[in-house]
């Protein structure tokens, strides 16, 4: 089965955005198409990927960037674990 592409969301960085922005969850809930406890699932973690759509809206209405929303890729460690 095929499924739709998403995007992994930092949600620390959505709560911040949207405290900069002087948003309610509610409100950026309506601005973006979804409810306020999606905002919130995003927010605490415990949603950690968005469909397209909800994505591009939500970071529209933030102003915000990719780089800014998106959740980066833990960096490899600088040596490589020991083999025995």
């Amino acid at each position: 089965m095929h499924q739709p592409p998403t995007f992994e969301v930092d949600g620390e960085a959505i709560r911040e955005e949207r405290k900069q922005a002087g948003l309610k969850r509610a409100e950026l809930a309506e601005l973006v198409g979804v409810t306020p406890r999606y905002i919130a699932h995003l927010e605490n973690g415990t949603r950690r990927r968005m469909r397209r759509p909800p994505y591009f809206a939500l970071r529209a209405a933030l102003h915000a960037t990719d780089e800014r929303l998106r959740r980066q890729p833990p960096r490899p460690t600088e040596d490589p674990p020991e083999r025995k």
